[in-house]
C-alpha cells in the first residue's frame, strides 16, 4: 500500500454496453473499446457503478436470455 492508493480518483467515466447487454465503465476521455457503445451516463466511478447496479438487473448475456425464452 503506497501513498497513491489514497489518491482520490478524479477520472470521469462513462457507462458502456456491449451487444450482449453487459455493462462496464470506461474513462470518458478515451475511445470506447471495440464493440462497446455509450449508454449516455457519465460521472465519477462510484456514480457509474451505482447506475449499473440499478439498471443491470439480469446478469445473463442477451444471447442466453433469448435462448432460455425459446
Amino acid at each position: 500500500m503506497g501513498w497513491e492508493d489514497e489518491e482520490e480518483d478524479n477520472t470521469i467515466y462513462k457507462v458502456v454496453i456491449n451487444h450482449e447487454e453487459q455493462y462496464s465503465i470506461w474513462p470518458a476521455d478515451r475511445d470506447n473499446p471495440l464493440g462497446w457503445n455509450n449508454v449516455g451516463k457519465s460521472g465519477t466511478k462510484q456514480e457509474c457503478l451505482d447506475y449499473i447496479e440499478q439498471v443491470w438487473t439480469d446478469m445473463r448475456p442477451l444471447s442466453l436470455r433469448n435462448k432460455m425464452e425459446e
